[in-house]
């Protein structure tokens, strides 16, 4: 028997033809420092550019990009073709078009997702630190449909444990003890640890560990536009 979303799909196929534009992400550098901001999402699909303090770099996002994530890049030094690397957040080029390595802080999106009947053309946004930290963030909306802001903005580096502790930041768990307690692999089960609990302790909104989905994703409608901010 055919389930009540397909039904839905054959018969009101409109449901997925909700019109949606690109959106904007104005990427903000508050920091006293440079930083290297970045973003990237699958598909070999994002971009970089340096920022000295009080510049911003504004991003066009296509309707329908998923686990997509932008970030600040500390401590890095490129050639002239734009390759190079950095002390936090290295991706091996200005221009990146994969994933920084840890320990970055990061802003994460997926824009205009639908799963009828629970929701359709809805944004999903967080600040996740499962990749540890490296510099404070705001994430927020920044169109009247939606009035969502994400902060992690605490002094983790300086209250890092010691056991975390690396050049230019707070390294995630799973990076340095590679175990499935803090790495929680596809379809585990895991629960906070020690670790997880001190970074949500000073950023109760941010993704403390991949399974803390219920105090960290946040959402606004398609065609929101956001603003993140380094050390806001």
């Amino acid at each position: 028997m055919a389930s009540w979303t397909s039904l839905t799909l054959l018969f009101f196929p409109f449901l997925l033809l909700t019109p949606s534009h690109a959106a904007t992400f104005d990427v903000v550098n508050q920091c006293s420092y440079t930083v290297w901001a970045a973003w990237a999402a699958p598909g070999n699909v994002g971009g970089g550019q340096q920022l000295n303090q009080g510049q911003t770099w504004t991003v066009t996002v296509n309707p329908g990009t998923a686990a997509a994530r932008i970030w600040a890049r500390t401590g890095c030094s490129f050639d002239a073709n734009g390759n190079g690397h950095c002390q936090t957040g290295d991706c091996g080029k200005l221009a990146c078009t994969s994933y920084g390595s840890p320990p970055n802080t990061l802003a994460e999106f997926a824009l205009n997702q639908n799963s009828p009947p629970y929701y359709t053309n809805r944004d999903f946004i967080d600040i996740s630190l499962v990749q540890g930290f490296n510099v404070p963030m705001d994430f927020r909306s920044t169109s009247a449909s939606c009035s969502q802001d994400i902060q992690c903005t605490a002094d983790v580096v300086g209250q890092c444990p010691s056991a975390l502790k690396v050049p230019g930041g707070c390294d995630d768990p799973c990076t340095i003890f590679k175990t499935a307690q803090y790495c929680c692999p596809n379809g585990s089960s895991c629960e906070p640890t020690t670790y997880s609990k001190f970074f949500k302790s000073l950023c109760p909104k941010a993704y403390s560990y991949p399974k803390d989905d219920a105090t960290s994703t946040f959402t606004c409608p398609g065609g929101t536009n956001y603003k993140v901010t380094f050390c806001p």
